[in-house]
């Protein structure tokens, strides 16, 4: 048990990533895929069931790492049932602390347990990206690539069930980073599927510390990528499927906070600070 300014944070472990030792090119990197969750209990299952199905048929070496970032529903007993069937680490927050702070701690758990040559995923809980995806992602990193992001602006995407106010915010975003952080290969910078190499992330941590997840909130995602930037890295995009009908219940983010936030975050960086 870690202690936090917002309390403990409970870690529980299991077994080794999921296909290790198996032969196949796929099983020569494990891929690390971080999950952090709030009130998912509904969504949880079908994702767990679409990566593990993705995953496995693929025969690839894996290992899932779900945040709960103080639930009050049975999140936490979902993610438990589980670690039955599929290589999972759960890590539990007493108190929510915002996507920011449970993402630092399941990156933080990836990389104490990845080798330099591993893939780290990010992926949201609540079953609106596909776990399919993840292949292509894996195989443009093996390609050259240090970064890819599932893109809502790649040629290929498609988005199903986001609302018309909150699509026109977002691709607003987008022009306004492509304007002010022009980066070849990167279009969408708030989306939070993601496929890094661990020796990047390991090397960000190095050269950040502390200040590399500072940022509590969903605008944590356009942080990450405007310190990897300066890191001169290849950045990629893959095409998302987002499957926002799907989703359960409503959005954990508020719309209008999310966007003041990121806006003076990127006011601060393009000044320097």
């Amino acid at each position: 048990m870690t202690p936090t300014a917002h309390g403990p944070v409970v870690d529980v472990a299991s077994e080794r990533p999921q296909g290790a030792g198996r032969p196949g090119s796929w099983a020569r990197r494990t891929i690390y895929i971080v999950l952090p969750a709030l009130n998912e209990e509904a969504s949880l299952p079908s994702l767990l069931h679409g990566l593990r199905e993705t995953l496995d048929e693929a025969a690839a070496s894996y290992r899932i790492i779900v945040v709960d970032d103080g639930s009050e529903d049975q999140t936490a007993r979902v993610a438990e049932t589980f670690k039955q069937d599929m290589s999972l680490r759960l890590i539990r927050h007493d108190a929510n602390q915002g996507l920011g702070m449970a993402l630092r701690d399941g990156l933080r758990a990836a990389l104490e347990e990845a080798s330099d040559r591993d893939i780290i995923v990010t992926m949201d809980a609540d079953d609106t990206h596909t776990p399919g995806l993840i292949l292509r992602m894996v195989r443009m990193i093996t390609e050259g690539y240090d970064v890819v992001v599932a893109s809502r602006y790649h040629p290929e995407s498609r988005v199903r069930g986001v609302p018309l106010l909150r699509r026109t915010l977002s691709r607003s975003a987008s022009l306004l980073m492509q304007a002010l952080f022009p980066t070849p290969g990167l279009r969408d910078f708030t989306c939070g599927y993601r496929a890094y190499k661990a020796s990047v992330l390991r090397a960000a941590v190095g050269r950040y510390r502390d200040a590399f997840m500072t940022q509590e909130g969903f605008q944590c995602m356009v942080d990450i990528l405007l310190k990897l930037r300066s890191m001169h890295l290849v950045f990629g995009e893959a095409p998302l499927i987002l499957r926002y009908d799907r989703k359960s219940g409503k959005s954990k983010m508020r719309v209008w906070r999310t966007m003041r936030h990121t806006l003076f975050l990127v006011l601060r960086r393009r000044c320097g600070a």
